[in-house]
């Protein structure tokens, strides 16, 4: 079996919730990250076997989002492409696939990864069978299909309550990293650190084109007492707030793999080898802990990974 590479990377800026990139199609923004791995690897399109990407919210984007950024980007009509919803790892499990379908001598070449536009999330109404009596009522189909659990009927906020309660996280200790995070976020960005992984995304629109290059979710100049004044979102007494929890954005991002003897062909010289992976399922009501299951899974099913410090 081949090893498998990651040769070329790529992503859009963050955009911020009806922000800068809330009128583009979540397939305009994939296909704008496929058509930057390919050329960064110098690869045509008509050499890549597939396009795989993840996208959690598809209600009114169209037939196949993923084959429209992949028509859009270039590729040609022979070039298959499929999308997979798998919530957060959407993109993750993307890269999974890509790299069973080299393993397996299906695929050379596969391009994988991600796209969503929560901005472009439809309000949705059943109408199928008329309204007898009464109003009807709009669904917004991003908190609906996004972020509720469809077993427990709860929103992502409160399984993220869920795991505070359950290893006694603290609000001031969320609150003191999430400033770290921004912090941290924000320098790397006025040094130029996300300047190579960014391809910049053209808007056009009446009054011209604009080019949209950095992320706009940074919240720049963020302290702890700050964002301490912030109010429980989810439920009172809580301590997820809009400052410490996970963002509603635009974006999407792709890497091209490639098969160990595809690089040896073509003189490239890879990011890095992807070495295993693994999945793990966990109980619904909780967010956050696959990771955790899936790395210990990973590392005990191989002697090559070892746990390091990380903070």
């Amino acid at each position: 079996m081949s090893d498998v590479f990651i040769v070329s990377a790529a992503r859009t800026p963050i955009g911020s919730f009806n922000g800068t990139l809330s009128k583009l199609k979540a397939s305009d923004l994939g296909s704008v990250v496929i058509q930057e791995v390919l050329r960064r690897a110098n690869v045509e399109g008509q050499e890549v076997n597939e396009v795989i990407l993840g996208q959690a919210l598809s209600s009114g984007q169209g037939q196949n989002p993923a084959r429209q950024a992949s028509l859009k980007a270039g590729l040609p009509i022979q070039v298959p492409a499929y999308g997979i919803n798998m919530l957060c790892g959407s993109g993750l499990k993307t890269v999974a696939l890509g790299y069973q379908a080299i393993r397996s001598g299906d695929s050379q070449i596969v391009v994988a990864g991600g796209q969503e536009s929560m901005s472009l999330a439809p309000h949705v109404m059943h109408l199928r069978q008329g309204i007898k009596m009464g109003p009807g009522t709009m669904v917004d189909s991003m908190i609906h299909d996004g972020l509720t659990d469809a077993m427990e009927n709860i929103h992502m906020g409160i399984t993220a309550e869920n795991l505070a309660d359950k290893y006694h996280i603290s609000r001031e200790a969320q609150d003191a990293y999430a400033v770290l995070s921004q912090n941290r976020a924000e320098e790397a960005q006025k040094k130029g650190y996300f300047d190579k992984e960014i391809v910049p995304v053209e808007i056009k629109d009446r009054k011209g084109t604009t080019t949209f290059s950095k992320d706009e979710y940074i919240k720049a100049g963020s302290t702890v007492e700050g964002i301490q004044k912030l109010r429980a979102a989810f439920k009172e007494g809580g301590s997820i707030t809009a400052g410490n929890a996970s963002g509603v954005n635009d974006s999407a991002a792709a890497v091209l793999l490639m098969s160990g003897e595809e690089v040896a062909r073509k003189g490239l010289k890879p990011l890095a080898r992807i070495v295993g992976w693994t999945q793990s399922g966990i109980e619904p009501k909780v967010m956050g802990l696959g990771p955790v299951t899936a790395v210990e899974a990973l590392v005990g099913n191989s002697r090559k990974f070892h746990f390091y410090t990380c903070f």
